[in-house]
């Protein structure tokens, strides 16, 4: 009778790391940046059939990187969220920490328990009356919380993506600037020249009462694209 197989707990931690990792970098790069205007979401998403941003709540939207079937999962179960809790509180009680936080327990307890991990990664971001005020979290596919700055990147060549990034970001940009320099930036991720079509864009409109999630299509992202 041959020796039971036997792998240590943190070779198997470090193999579903490396599963998770491997699936999300298969998936296409997003980007979220702060503008003037409010927070802005760029995904590189030819054609967009399956859209990888969308509203979660008022003043809340959500990106999702790696394998869709699941990342969509997870954003109708933070919808179903937000909804209870604005319903049974109020509105102002449903925000993208709290969000974040019940995403991060999902997400953790998926990867500590279950044979395969998720193969996402989610940013949630709140538009505040000022950039300063705005909030970007990027969950891992282990639970991690990771609170950003100026922006975020998730999925594909992210790396790559946020140092092109780190080099033309300084402060807060308008709208029209940013959506270039994401351009830029995810064109250099994929070392080819993107156009307004390979791109799905959405802004998070500061200013605005109650939902402010506004989807630009080809044409509006076309015009931000030619200056």
């Amino acid at each position: 009778m041959g020796m039971p197989y036997y792998v240590s707990p943190e070779q198997l931690m470090q193999d579903k790391a490396e599963f998770a990792k491997k699936g999300i970098s298969r998936g296409r790069t997003t980007v979220v940046i702060r503008t003037t205007e409010g927070i802005l979401f760029v995904a590189h998403n030819p054609g967009a059939a399956l859209k990888k941003i969308s509203e979660v709540y008022d003043r809340i939207g959500f990106a999702g990187a790696g394998r869709y079937s699941e990342f969509e999962s997870l954003r109708k179960a933070g919808i179903r969220h937000a909804d209870v809790t604005g319903f049974s509180y109020s509105r102002e009680d449903v925000t993208a920490r709290s969000l974040a936080n019940g995403y991060s327990e999902m997400l953790g307890n998926n990867f500590a328990h279950e044979m395969k991990p998720m193969e996402v990664e989610l940013v949630l971001a709140q538009v505040g009356p000022s950039p300063e005020t705005d909030e970007i979290y990027r969950i891992s596919f282990d639970g991690n919380i990771i609170g950003e700055g100026d922006f975020s990147v998730v999925g594909g060549n992210d790396e790559r993506v946020r140092t092109a990034l780190e080099r033309k970001v300084s402060g807060t940009a308008a709208v029209g600037e940013a959506v270039l320099m994401c351009r830029d930036a995810l064109s250099e991720g994929t070392n080819g020249g993107l156009t307004a079509g390979d791109f799905e864009v959405a802004l998070l409109k500061r200013g605005t009462k109650g939902r402010c999630f506004h989807r630009l299509s080809t044409d509006e992202v076309a015009a931000l694209l030619a200056g």
